[in-house]
């Protein structure tokens, strides 16, 4: 039987990617189908960051297609593209950033920040190029979760370098300030600083920028949701009726903003005894799963009351740096792939596609 493309691209319809339930033609993941006699070669572009699961994607497709009658041999050349996608209407994408996602909790002491950071950390170590900005003006953590100590660069004394830790650019005003000294300012100051903090920093060519945003719903998301290009967000609660309550706030506050939901993260949903490793739900039970069926928004994932997390965290070299092939750092790159994955799957951005209107006298 002779094999031609229509037989590839038929058998590749019906082979599904495991991580986004899609098939690689629909998806438009693959590619440059080649057919040289019983010999077939296809490159597989994935739309996400998936560096530890490339190899089982790849050896999906080799198998499904060297069992077809006539084939006996199959290359597979297999990578990950990341685009931009769409942010809110009205607002347009930044500078070398293609994806922004905020992190955002209800009330404080949920762990919002630590998964920021591992979020940040889980998409860089699938292969992406990524950022990440501190907009807690109030009670910056993140120069101390990162390790990192010193002030940012300025080549051209307009523009500021990123800080660089763990593999991923950081800009906070905790690298600006000294560690004791309290910023007591009013909204408007501290959007404005949310503001350059973001515009002059020189990102190098982010696939995705996540903002570890305060909690609350006030000024700094506001300013958020109506001058910068967020393409989604991410909610963090704990499993707590109180924590659930301000939890599904933030998620309201987005929806109206017309910020799509990636989905929500569940911090401490089972308590791990360090000493017998007994597993436990000191925090109740099921939570997050019923905030995400009353809102019809997916569970990223679930962690549990880790004191590792805490004491990683604390010494500036988060789970997914210290230990990245623990289990801790596979659930948060199973949330992070998750997420990007559901950032493929959203419209694009074509906005630099379209030219620019200039009137003017002729």
């Amino acid at each position: 039987m002779a094999v031609t493309e229509l037989l590839i691209q038929s058998t590749l319809k019906v082979c599904i990617d495991p991580n986004t339930g899609k098939d690689f033609i629909s998806s438009k993941s693959a590619k440059n189908i080649q057919i040289n006699g019983s010999e077939v070669s296809v490159d597989i572009v994935l739309g996400y960051p998936a560096k530890s699961v490339m190899g089982q994607v790849q050896n999906l497709v080799s198998e499904t297609l060297a069992a077809l009658p006539g084939v006996s041999n199959v290359t597979v050349n297999i990578g990950s593209r990341i685009v931009a996608h769409k942010a809110q209407q009205g607002v347009t994408l930044l500078p070398n950033v293609k994806n922004i996602i905020a992190v955002a909790s209800g009330k404080g002491g949920v762990g919002k920040s630590t998964t920021s950071v591992n979020l940040a950390l889980a998409l860089a170590a699938e292969g992406a190029t990524v950022g990440l900005l501190d907009a807690d003006i109030y009670g910056p953590s993140q120069p101390h979760m990162l390790g990192i100590s010193g002030r940012p660069e300025s080549s051209d004394g307009k523009t500021m370098d990123p800080m660089q830790a763990h593999g991923i650019q950081a800009m906070s005003i905790g690298f600006l300030i000294d560690n004791d000294t309290p910023m007591v300012w009013r909204g408007p100051m501290v959007t404005g600083a949310l503001e350059q903090l973001l515009r002059d920093t020189k990102w190098r060519d982010l696939d995705y920028l996540i903002i570890d945003l305060p909690p609350g719903t006030g000024d700094i998301q506001l300013t958020l949701a109506q001058k910068i290009p967020v393409t989604g967000a991410i909610i963090v609660t704990t499993p707590q009726d109180i924590a659930l309550l301000d939890a599904r706030k933030g998620l309201k506050m987005f929806e109206k903003v017309s910020i799509p939901i990636l989905g929500i993260v569940e911090n401490m949903s089972t308590h791990i005894c360090s000493q017998c490793g007994f597993e436990e739900h000191i925090f109740g039970a099921g939570g997050g799963a019923t905030m995400c069926q009353d809102y019809q928004v997916d569970l990223l994932g679930s962690l549990p009351l880790d004191i590792n997390i805490r004491l990683q965290s604390d010494g500036g070299q988060p789970s997914v740096a210290a230990d990245p092939n623990g289990k801790i750092a596979a659930i948060y790159k199973k949330i992070a792939r998750t997420a990007a994955i559901k950032i493929a799957n959203s419209s694009l951005d074509h906005s630099a596609k379209f030219p620019n209107i200039v009137i003017q006298n002729s």
